[in-house]
């Protein structure tokens, strides 16, 4: 059986990666527009620079070691487990945000993930943000 690489690694290397100087000009600016907060999928990038998808994807591997694919799948889940415990945007609103067309596409993927519903994994992480939030203010009127 072979082990899928660990993603969650592979997208925390994401801000080591911009300090590459050796890293291809066109995979510096991808991840730089990624972690730009904006959604992109791989035809958008192979659109912006000209490329093929195919040959995009290639490249990206070859000078991370990551697959595209799944390092912004990675970023995007990543983003939506933010905006759940930092916004009250709904499901719905968040799937778009972060580039899913579809809800039940977006939930599945975000189970699979986090092994929770977002609803649940939003109502688990409320109290963690409320009492980070009481901490700040705490210290600011200490």
């Amino acid at each position: 059986m072979t082990h899928k690489l660990d993603i969650t690694r592979d997208a925390a290397i994401s801000l080591l990666l911009l300090k590459d100087p050796a890293l291809e000009r066109r995979v510096l600016r991808m991840v730089e527009m990624v972690e730009s907060a904006n959604t992109f999928a791989i035809r958008d990038f192979a659109a912006v620079f000209h490329l093929s998808p195919t040959y995009l994807q290639r490249l990206f591997k070859h000078e991370t070691g990551i697959c595209l694919g799944e390092w912004l799948g990675e970023k995007r889940l990543q983003r939506a487990a933010y905006l759940l415990s930092n916004s009250h945007l709904s499901i719905k609103e968040i799937t778009h945000a972060v580039g899913y067309e579809h809800t039940s596409s977006f939930v599945r993927a975000f189970e699979r993930r986090f092994l929770q519903a977002p609803a649940r994994y939003r109502k688990q992480n409320e109290g963690q943000n409320k009492y980070a939030s009481e901490k700040s203010e705490t210290k600011r009127t200490a």
